[in-house]
């Protein structure tokens, strides 16, 4: 089923800076995955369910040309990825071994999937930004991922950028880069995110203004009130 379209706008108007700390607060630190930038400067915040893809070392007789045709390759998991997902790939941090190229990426496309995020690289830049798909990852390279890599399935979990990921997780990636709402955190995220978001928005025009750090960042009682008080003016 496509994700919720009100956690999805919800998510959309949260920065993953705002969520970070927020799930800082909920005894989580290592949800940021590393290696995760966007491929195209300007890209657009996306949030959805995570579809996750496991890739382990090549290994000769299984990273061939010819494995793309199995019943268990990226263009076999790529048919089954609903709309509205983000596509997690756990590459290993291989530099030298492009993952998904133009074609495959134009099939996700087509098939409404939101996003690409992987601490890995792709290949076949100038294609992969025409095709109009929003990427997160650590770069490009020209060869195969079969030229470093062999993909063993999809929907279990995975490591991405050092951080556990599980399918149907949500993901949020923006200009920073792509963090981790573990499933089980979502409605704690949904009720206190938006307010953090309104209130350091706050903190800013109070910065704006000239206000002196201390006691505004973080607030002492003071500033709590004046802050309460300009939301119940509202």
């Amino acid at each position: 089923m496509p994700p919720d379209p009100k956690i999805v706008e919800t998510l959309k108007n949260v920065s993953t800076a705002t969520l970070t700390t927020v799930l800082l607060k909920k005894g989580l630190r290592n949800v940021w995955m590393r290696g995760t930038k966007p491929l195209k400067p300007g890209q657009a915040r996306v949030v959805g369910p995570a579809f996750t893809l496991r890739f382990v070392p090549a290994r000769e007789d299984l990273a061939t040309p010819e494995s793309w045709a199995s019943p268990i390759s990226t263009r076999a998991a790529i048919e089954a990825m609903p709309e509205g997902c983000v596509a997690v790939a756990d590459a290993m941090g291989v530099l030298d071994a492009g993952i998904f190229g133009d074609i495959l990426c134009s099939r996700m496309v087509k098939r409404g999937v939101a996003a690409l995020v992987t601490d890995g690289v792709v290949r076949d830049a100038e294609g992969v930004l025409g095709t109009g798909m929003d990427v997160w990852c650590e770069g490009v390279a020209a060869p195969p991922s079969v030229a470093g890599l062999t993909f063993v399935g999809w929907q279990e979990p995975i490591a991405c950028g050092g951080v556990a990921v599980f399918p149907d997780d949500i993901v949020v990636a923006d200009q920073d880069g792509a963090v981790l709402i573990p499933a089980k955190f979502l409605d704690a995220v949904l009720a206190e995110a938006p307010e953090q978001e309104q209130m350091e928005a706050w903190i800013m025009t109070e910065v704006d203004r000239g206000v002196p750090l201390p006691g505004l960042y973080p607030m002492n009682a003071e500033t709590k009130a004046r802050y309460q008080a300009w939301k119940d003016a509202r």
